[in-house]
């Protein structure tokens, strides 16, 4: 069998909650990306976050011992100022609520940024900037109301840091829908514009999308046709996914980057229509809950390691899907242990 840094030419790589969080990088990044590209899959980092330009992310990743030039890296901001070049003549005026590199984005389109409404601005853009306050916000309103076009970077409600999830660009946004009862067109995920922008990028022919968020990361590459991978190093969790909508369902899960060069550490999920037992593990269905149970070569006395844990969580996500159930049971001490580990609880038989 092939890893999936063998089995594709692209990893789509999330930021925040799937490289690093807060700063930090996570756990086995470092060299899960290293020996990716040993296997033939190069990493392009796609991030909804608007506040640092390419160069500054680029240096922050090497820093974190993850090699990567500004080249490497795509940001909401640049898809923004693509969508709203495609609309509008160069010359024209853009009210900006965000960062100085969305700033530096919508110039670099040939369109003029302003801050004020007074600036009679044809569109507006809106990206994260933890300096965005309400006076910003009232020039966005007015200048809404006066039919400025809307383009947001993201529509990200929370941002993943190491004092927990705090409030995104989609809180300022909503903010924004709430005044004025508008919708703006969105350029990063879970949007496609992002998306697409860095396949071109990267050139590649077999993308694979890599985050830790179901809402953004996995439904753009739904909405896109990709495959996906979801890791549980950030904001979803293991219960999030078992109740996950049609739009939101990723390919393959791991619970951290190394399930792209190592086979062990990835599961694919299985067809909803599968059996739902294997000779590790078995999923059947009561009237309320999930049932899993060891199978005959699944553990010792209750000692599963994570790769059987995570075998476990793809079978019971798959008949999750096909079920409707969420709530699960373990029906002996393995699959208790499979359970802890995959960050579900349930009562055991």
């Amino acid at each position: 069998m092939s890893t999936l840094a063998e089995s594709y030419d692209a990893l789509l790589l999330d930021l925040d909650g799937t490289v690093y969080l807060g700063g930090q990088p996570i756990d086995h990044v470092a060299p899960a990306l290293a020996r990716a590209k040993q296997q033939g899959a190069r990493s392009v980092f796609v991030t909804n976050n608007a506040s640092r330009p390419p160069s500054e992310v680029a240096a922050a990743l090497s820093g974190m011992g993850v090699p990567a030039q500004p080249d490497d890296v795509l940001t909401s901001p640049q898809a923004a100022a693509v969508m709203l070049s495609d609309k509008h003549p160069a010359g024209t005026k853009v009210l900006v609520i965000g960062a100085p590199w969305l700033v530096e984005s919508v110039r670099a389109a040939g369109l003029v940024p302003v801050r004020l409404a007074t600036d009679a601005p044809a569109a507006l853009v809106q990206g994260h900037s933890p300096d965005t306050g309400w006076r910003e916000l009232a020039e966005g309103c007015i200048a809404l109301r006066a039919g400025a076009d809307w383009v947001a970077c993201n529509v990200d409600t929370t941002l993943p840091t190491d004092r927990g999830l705090l409030p995104g660009n989609g809180a300022m946004v909503a903010a924004l829908m709430a005044a004025t009862g508008l919708q703006p067109r969105v350029a990063g995920k879970p949007a496609r514009p992002l998306l697409d922008a860095a396949v071109r990028l990267s050139g590649c022919h077999r993308p694979l999308v890599v985050g830790d968020r179901l809402d953004t990361d996995i439904a753009c590459a739904v909405a896109a046709g990709a495959p996906s991978l979801l890791v549980f190093t950030g904001v979803s969790t293991s219960a999030d996914l078992l109740s996950a909508a049609a739009t939101e369902r990723p390919t393959y899960l791991a619970f951290d980057l190394r399930g792209l060069v190592e086979e062990d550490h990835a599961a694919k999920i299985p067809s909803p229509s599968s059996s739902g037992s294997s000779l590790e593990w078995s999923v059947t269905t009561d009237a309320t809950s999930l049932v899993l149970s060891a199978g005959r070569q699944s553990g010792d006395g209750g000692a599963v390691s994570d790769a059987s844990a995570l075998r476990a969580l793809a079978m019971l996500t798959a008949r999750a899907w096909a079920s409707g159930l969420t709530a699960v049971r373990a029906q002996d001490d393995e699959a208790a242990a499979a359970l802890k580990r995959s960050g579900l609880t349930g009562p055991t038989d």
